[in-house]
């Protein structure tokens, strides 16, 4: 029986119309959910990016480094400064040496005179304009200072600070934002004649500027790759896509859209100076070189006005690829396209022909190193400045928020003591002992500004702050507070009193006996306490301490400088753990004539609109009467130590002009060498030991206070003047005050009023009661400080030894004085 097949189940014959309509229908309907889908991924995806352009680039929230700037060189006339140091000061702030000085940031230099032009800068006592003055430097010193523009002599000048350091956010973008008005006009126009020619035309990309790089590149095989991106394209794709990353179809598309949507919303003019201040031009290390102005500086040294044609396109030149064209690295290549862009310029009519070939045949003009725009170049110093900052900033608030620390370096000074101690420690280094570190700071005597800080010999480096975090035992530099203390009761001691050098032992709390000894291992007798100090007598300073007491000392200590010591005996002898900084904030007192000046490393934060956030260069308190006069005692006691005492090596090494005053101290084993010593103008505060605590065989005259002549042997500074004010001086033989031309006479300062009594001169040779038998102290021969002024410590006699004179007839007349 024949199968019957089922009507219903064979595939129903359709005519040609039919099977096209639907076709049509169902590209329709795919068509039609495409575009959907398509506009409902693109329309949100657009309206996401649009987002970002605005926020990016329309409010400009870029992350700007915080810089730090050294102190502004105040010119005056008549201050300490010689060439070198001139030079080094617009050294480090990237002055250079035109031959002409008319240009910002340029000077010429010819014989004695200086033609600078500054460029001008907020500081924060208001806005610094820029100048042109012209100076004269002879014998040392500013003879002449005239403001070139006006020409007339003035009595100041004020050149733009160094910047010294920069502290960057999460991101390490150098930057530095300029606007359009301040780009020189030929990097302006170079930079469309070289990149995007049609920039004012178009309307975020250029279809025919496409076309032909892709039919350059087809047609070289791939081994030509011509861009055609505009300018809005790149700014696209280096502010909101980030550079580095493969170049994909979706970051073109992307690419293509951000530029659409920043042309829609921003002119030409915003643009083109958003391009200025965001494009990359390098890199140091692990920071991003960004904009024109950051540009100039890292690879030329100069601020961007500057520039000149050759620099310029050089500049432009490196758009296309920093790393390719890295003119330190890749000289020749450099070169090439500059010169391309060179000749961009002409083809538009920006140059002429003679400049092109001049601009051609210019160096690269390239600076030895990369500009200014290192992260740190003095960490001891920004460390010290991190450390003030961080009552008023917690840790983090100044990196990248864009602002700028003022602070008291000076780059001279600084420059000074770090040469110092790589010198002189290298000079130290022997086989048999340990390896030598130092740490030092330098201060400013007139008002507590820190001008150097240096905490290693290897000072470039990050790491262990010797002179802010090391603490050492001070040894004798502690004495001057104790002998300090004694002259602040004229009633009772003086310059000129008599103190007992001879073996003493202290009880303790404890009930164990202390006997110090003196370095020499000797006793001198009866000294005067001037020489005790000058000669740094432990026993007589322990003695003298233990009348004027430890718990006086301990507080001096802690108001002077918050140094928190126990109060024992050995506390006059420097038995205190203290780190350079301390000391030197201790002898700040001292060095400032009794006025308490805390010490600042910090004079202001100015924020980005050119406000001061914070000053902390306040003017110290006037010193109190009785403060001065003492201090000024214990500087003419420490005067002398320079010229006969433990520091007079100080007048060997050509200081004696300075008129200084120092004072030495040693520690236990030499294990730690100090030496504190000021000037007219700078305090300088040197330790020099070894890590691990070791003997170094350093003495504070043969260690630390080599650092010290190091550095003022080149460091400008006015000497030592110390005020007579409050004093009254007087001839002195014995304890009575006498006749100038009396033998063994010697003149001393003595608190007004409290001079001793006069007795006329008996102690002739030819005198009966001169005692001719007693023998002098072959340590104690006459030395500087009594040839000036007459007298000789070697013809004194102990009290003991002379026989007073019998009591004249009738009173002698009064003798003047």
């Amino acid at each position: 029986m024949p199968r019957i097949e089922d009507d219903t189940r064979r595939p129903r014959r359709q005519n040609t119309g039919e099977r096209r309509g639907d076709w049509r229908r169902r590209l329709l309907t795919w068509g039609l959910v495409a575009a959907a889908l398509v506009l409902g991924f693109l329309i949100p995806y657009t309206i996401y990016l649009n987002h970002q352009v605005v926020e990016r680039f329309g409010q400009l929230q870029w992350q700007l480094p915080t810089r730090v700037y050294a102190r502004p060189l105040t010119l005056v006339p008549g201050m300490a400064l010689d060439a070198a140091t001139l030079k080094t000061e617009l050294d480090a702030a990237s002055y250079r040496d035109d031959g002409a000085g008319v240009r910002p940031g340029t000077y010429q230099h010819e014989g004695r005179r200086w033609r600078i032009a500054s460029r001008g800068f907020q500081d924060v006592g208001g806005k610094v304009g820029p100048s042109r003055i012209q100076v004269v430097i002879a014998g040392g010193k500013v003879a002449e200072l005239r403001d070139l523009a006006r020409d007339q002599a003035i009595r100041s000048a004020v050149l733009d600070p160094a910047r010294i350091a920069t502290l960057y956010g999460q991101k390490q973008e150098e930057r530095r934002l300029v606007q359009i008005d301040d780009v020189p006009e030929l990097l302006v126009t170079g930079l469309q004649a070289v990149e995007d020619r049609d920039f004012a035309d178009h309307h975020g990309i250029d279809l025919s500027g496409m076309a032909r790089a892709l039919f350059v590149t087809v047609k070289s095989g791939g081994e030509t790759l011509q861009g055609g991106s505009t300018l809005t394209q790149q700014l696209a794709r280096s502010g909101l896509l980030g550079i580095g990353q493969e170049q994909t179809a979706t970051r073109k598309f992307n690419e293509i859209l951000y530029a659409l949507l920043i042309e829609s919303h921003y002119d030409k003019r915003t643009i083109l100076e958003t391009y200025m201040n965001q494009v990359y031009l390098g890199q140091r290390g692990n920071q991003e070189i960004r904009g024109m102005a950051a540009g100039a500086e890292y690879w030329f040294g100069r601020d961007l006005r500057d520039l000149n044609t050759a620099q310029i396109a050089l500049l432009i030149g490196m758009v296309k690829g920093p790393s390719a064209y890295d003119p330190r690295r890749n000289p020749e290549a450099a070169t090439g396209r500059r010169n391309f862009a060179l000749e961009k310029f002409h083809e538009t009519g920006l140059i002429s022909a003679e400049e092109l070939e001049q601009a051609k045949a210019a160096p690269l003009g390239i600076t030895d190193a990369p500009g200014s725009t290192s992260a740190n170049r003095f960490p001891a110093y920004v460390d010290l400045v991190r450390r003030q900052l961080a009552r008023d900033y917690p840790a983090g608030a100044l990196q990248g928020a864009g602002l700028s620390v003022m602070t008291a370096m000076s780059p001279s000074a600084q420059a000074y003591a770090e040469g110092a101690v790589a010198g002189t420690l290298k000079a130290l280094d022997t086989e048999k002992r340990p390896p030598l570190q130092a740490g030092l700071v330098v201060t400013d005597v007139h008002d507590g500004a820190v001008r150097a800080v240096v905490g290693s010999r290897e000072f470039a480096r990050h790491g262990f702050n010797r002179a802010i975090e090391a603490r050492r035992p001070v040894g004798s530099v502690i004495k001057p507070f104790v002998y300090l203390l004694a002259l602040a009761q004229p009633g009772r001691w003086s310059l000129a009193s008599w103190l007992d050098d001879s073996p003493v032992t202290v009880t303790l709390d404890t009930g164990k006996r202390w006997t110090p000894g003196n370095s020499d291992g000797r006793s001198h007798g009866s000294v005067r306490l001037m020489d005790a100090l000058a000669h740094s007598y432990n026993q007589a300073t322990v003695r003298l301490g233990m009348e004027v007491g430890p718990e006086r000392v301990a507080d001096l200590l802690r108001t002077l400088s918050g140094v928190d010591a126990k109060a024992n005996p050995s506390l006059i002898l420097g038995a205190l753990d203290q780190s350079p900084y301390a000391m030197a904030q201790l002898y700040q007192f001292l060095a400032s004539g009794g006025e308490v000046q805390p010490l600042h490393a910090v004079r202001g934060v100015i924020d980005q609109d050119g406000k001061v956030v914070k000053r902390y260069d306040t003017t110290p308190a006037p010193a109190q009467e009785g403060d001065a006069i003492a201090a000024r005692l214990v500087t003419i006691a420490l005067q002398h130590a320079v010229t006969n005492g433990t520091g007079r090596r100080l007048v060997a090494d050509g200081l004696g002009h300075l008129n200084a005053a120092g004072k030495t101290g040693t520690s236990n084993d030499s294990r730690d060498s100090w030496f504190a010593g000021w000037t007219g103008d700078h305090l300088a505060v040197v330790w020099v030991g070894n890590d691990q605590n070791e003997p170094t065989g350093l003495y504070g005259a043969t260690g630390a206070m080599r650092v010290w002549s190091s550095i003022f042997a080149r460091l400008p500074s006015a000497p030592l003047q110390v005020s007579d004010d409050g004093l009254d001086w007087e001839w002195v033989e014995g304890s009575h005050g006498t006749d100038p031309d009396c033998p063994g006479a010697r003149r001393f300062a003595f608190v007004a009023g409290f001079t001793l009594p006069y007795q006329p001169c008996y102690r002739y040779e030819s005198d009966p009661y001169y005692d001719q038998g007693a023998p002098a102290d072959e340590a104690d021969e006459p030395g500087f400080w009594e040839r000036l002024f007459g007298g000789g410590r070697g013809r004194e006699l102990d009290p003991a030894r002379r026989v007073p004179p019998p009591p004249p007839a009738e009173p002698p007349p009064p003798s003047p004085r």
